[in-house]
């Protein structure tokens, strides 16, 4: 079971505390570091100082550590062209000497569009559809040929597909609960298919269909690599587990039903129902990012008993 450390930085957090938080991910163990691509705080936070853009902090990260993978739970579809997107892609994954991880979806949150001028168009999925095929067309092309694409919403003509990645193929991550229209994506381009803040029960569901996808298509299930994000609140007794969640502005109860909260033991024992689905990757949201005492109780009591 892999623990990777996920992170919301809209909600308020600079380049130095995010660096910070990688370096720890980095020593303590944990596979990878990823960040969400959000312009704006969400619910009760001013967000201060803030945003921090994902691919600019990608990039910072790719030189300041040496191991961990990097990535984005999701690239917001809506943020960047896809051309444009999978240049910068390709240049952090050279960067990092072949790190990255790319994770695309359609881009859902309105108001951070209307609050930075960034359209926010009604057929988003047949555009995410359109940007997959042109960001790994774009990889794909052998050095030397050009890629052309002609589709409802892109076009590109000739063009050289450079830069390359360094990685001979850049994993791609899809997730979501669409019942038809996300598993047959997955089934075509992902890697990964990541299950975000999902119950035990409703994981397996879509788990379930994306491996039907899978078939339907002609692929083995079993090429793809299933996941989890969870909201994470571990403490080494119920007083730091309640400190801790009332940090975030959350109840113990409803982040024990609905996340991993509560004791390492009732963390892992959760992690081992998740596991049960076909889940071997957690990305473990991480909302106080200040607390790395949080990710080094984690690492010598959750992850070391999961390896």
């Amino acid at each position: 079971m892999d623990l990777r450390i996920f992170t919301e930085p809209q909600q308020g957090a600079d380049y130095e505390t995010l660096l910070a938080v990688a370096k720890a991910t980095e020593e303590l163990g944990f596979d990878a570091f990823f960040r969400s691509d959000h312009y704006l705080a969400m619910g009760d936070t001013d967000g201060l100082p803030g945003p921090t853009d994902a691919w600019i902090t990608l990039a910072g990260l790719a030189r300041e550590t040496s191991r961990i993978r990097l990535g984005t739970l999701m690239t917001a579809g809506t943020f960047r062209l896809p051309g444009v997107l999978a240049i910068q892609a390709a240049q952090v994954d050279a960067m990092s000497g072949g790190r990255v991880e790319f994770g695309l979806g359609t881009g859902w949150f309105e108001a951070e569009h209307t609050a930075y001028g960034i359209p926010f168009p009604k057929e988003k999925f047949s555009r995410l559809e359109e940007q997959l095929a042109i960001i790994t067309g774009l990889w794909n092309t052998p050095v030397g040929e050009t890629f052309s694409y002609a589709g409802r919403h892109y076009q590109l003509a000739d063009s050289p597909a450079l830069p390359k990645p360094a990685q001979p193929k850049v994993p791609v991550l899809i997730g979501g609960l669409g019942a038809t229209r996300t598993p047959r994506l997955a089934a075509r381009y992902a890697d990964e298919f990541n299950i975000p803040f999902a119950s035990v029960e409703d994981t397996a569901r879509q788990f379930g269909r994306v491996r039907a996808a899978a078939t339907e298509a002609g692929r083995d299930p079993d090429e793809l690599v299933y996941s989890s994000a969870l909201v994470a609140c571990v403490g080494k007794d119920d007083a730091e587990v309640a400190r801790r969640a009332a940090a975030i502005g959350r109840e113990v109860d409803e982040l024990k039903h609905n996340g991993l909260a509560g004791s390492p033991a009732e963390v892992v024992d959760k992690i081992g129902r998740y596991a049960e689905t076909g889940t071997s990757r957690v990305y473990l949201q991480i909302l106080d990012l200040s607390d790395l005492d949080h990710l080094e109780l984690i690492s010598s009591q959750v992850q070391s008993q999961l390896a």
